[in-house]
């Protein structure tokens, strides 16, 4: 975890050794992460993520996707965004064996819950976090399936490793079975089954409507960018009270909760500020928070006993909070 978005001084904070780094589909890296002095690593559950910062200072999430019961190495996977903000290019095209990064976490925003049966969805890159999911969810003896959506064949990652599932991973790359049929995809709810979805975010806008009447809790999704989000529920300035500190914070509408907090010298940690990574949970006491974070499921969010302060806001005059 993290103080600050490129912070790079925190305890919490641990160096690890790229100790291989391997394609594994067109533009797709693998990256083996282990303590340079061969220390056990921190455990982690099916669903986790690190946050990974770049020796520029950039800050990234990205899905742990190895061998959970590897108590000392870390694999991530990376896809090549041209188009992005410069930390995958840098994995890709500079990044060697032997070059320390700094990691924070585990932290797991999207749990495998319990469950008779499993629907796993992934769309791209998306395979990440599936990748423990299935092979807990086989383990454990429970009924499920993969749907692996891409491109191509070349594009998918780790097909090889999925193979051994035999029929129940279906590879359905867009050149050889063209566009996906939703309803024939997913279908309708069913009370015993949990379906995951991880993947681009038009695959999670398109699931998301699909599902939108289903009861709460049979979909999860995991979101890799910040949902579009519309205009905050009010525009005026609001108080959050911080019960532990005996602080009360004005929060103006041209900043958010946590930049109020930080200038008023209250410590959040924080990393991605998308509402994506999770790091800045904090506990409401009292209020209504606007949730605006890429995260909460909504029970999470009709409960309101939890926000994410880099973007969520509030709905009322006032919010308490367990800082």
């Amino acid at each position: 975890m993290f103080t600050g978005e490129n912070s790079a001084a925190e305890a919490s904070q641990v160096k690890l050794t790229v100790t291989a780094k391997a394609g594994v589909a067109d533009e797709v890296v693998a990256l083996t992460l282990a303590h340079p002095d061969g220390r056990r690593l921190p455990d982690w559950t099916p669903g986790s993520h690190v946050d990974v910062v770049l020796p520029s200072g950039i800050n990234r999430q990205y899905s742990l996707c190895g061998d959970r019961w590897d108590a000392h190495s870390y694999r991530i996977a990376v896809l090549h965004e041209k188009e992005g903000r410069g930390g995958s290019t840098y994995i890709h095209e500079d990044l060697t064996e032997g070059t320390m990064l700094a990691l924070g976490g585990p932290r797991n925003n999207f749990r495998l819950v319990p469950s008779e049966k499993y629907v796993f969805i992934a769309g791209g890159i998306g395979i990440t976090p599936m990748l423990p999911m299935v092979q807990q969810a086989d383990m454990l003896g429970a009924d499920w399936k993969l749907l692996y959506l891409g491109r191509s064949r070349n594009t998918m990652a780790f097909l090889d490793e999925l193979s051994v599932y035999g029929d129940r991973v279906v590879v359905m790359p867009k050149d050889e079975s063209g566009p996906c049929q939703l309803q024939e995809l997913i279908g309708g709810p069913a009370t015993d089954t949990k379906v995951y979805v991880c993947g681009p975010q038009r695959l999670l806008t398109a699931i998301e409507l699909h599902c939108a009447d289903w009861p709460v809790g049979l979909l999860r999704l995991e979101h890799f960018s910040a949902k579009a989000q519309g205009a905050p529920a009010r525009d005026a300035a609001f108080e959050v009270e911080l019960a532990r500190a005996g602080l009360s914070v004005t929060v103006s509408p041209d900043v958010s909760v946590l930049e109020a907090l930080q200038s008023a010298g209250v410590n959040v940690l924080t990393s991605c500020r998308e509402g994506t990574c999770g790091t800045c949970e904090v506990t409401v006491l009292e209020g209504e928070p606007d949730h605006r974070d890429s995260i909460l499921n909504d029970a999470d969010r009709a409960a309101g006993h939890c926000m994410f302060p880099c973007v969520s806001r509030s709905c009322s005059d006032r919010l308490i909070l367990d800082v």
